[in-house]
C-alpha cells in the first residue's frame, strides 16, 4: 500500500534552513541531497549546485519531504509549493494510481525510470492538487 507524504518546495535555496529548523522543533532524522551530488548536476546552472534536490525529515509517525524550488516550469509562488507524494510499493500500484489520479488532470512528468533507481512521475489532478509518485524498485530490477 502506498505511503502518503507531504512535499514542500522552498524559494531561494532555503530548503536546508527550513528542514533544519523543523528538525530542531520536532526531531527526527534529516537527510539532504544536493543538486551537485546527483546525475542532474550537469543540467543545472552553477548557482543551483548547492541547492537541495531532495530532502527528508523522518520521524516515527511521518516523513516530510522537501526541495528547493528548482523547476522553472512552475516558479515558486506561496500556495503552489505543497504537493502530495505517494511512495508506492509496486510497479503495478504506481501505474494504477498515476492513471486514476491523472484522469481529467495534466501530466507534468510522465512515469519514467530515474537515476536513483526508482520510477517517478508528477501530475496535477482535475482539482488542482499536485501529486508526486515514486516507486523505489528493489535492487536488480
Amino acid at each position: 500500500m502506498a505511503l502518503l507524504s507531504p512535499h514542500l518546495a522552498f524559494p531561494g535555496g532555503t530548503c536546508r534552513e527550513a528542514l533544519s529548523f523543523y528538525k530542531s522543533c520536532i526531531g527526527g532524522e534529516l537527510k539532504l541531497m544536493r543538486v551537485g551530488d546527483t546525475a542532474m548536476c550537469d543540467q543545472m546552472p552553477a548557482e543551483a549546485q548547492d541547492q537541495i534536490m531532495h530532502g527528508t525529515l523522518t520521524t516515527d509517525s511521518f516523513v516530510l519531504m522537501a526541495c528547493d524550488a528548482l523547476d522553472t516550469r512552475r516558479p515558486f509562488d506561496p500556495g503552489n509549493n505543497i504537493a502530495m507524494c505517494l511512495n508506492c510499493s509496486s510497479d503495478e500500484e504506481i501505474n494504477t494510481l498515476f492513471t486514476k489520479l491523472g484522469e481529467g488532470g495534466t501530466v507534468i512528468d510522465p512515469l519514467a525510470d530515474m537515476f536513483w533507481g526508482g520510477k517517478f512521475g508528477t501530475l496535477i489532478d482535475r482539482f488542482g492538487t499536485e501529486w508526486l509518485f515514486n516507486f523505489d524498485k528493489p535492487a536488480g530490477e
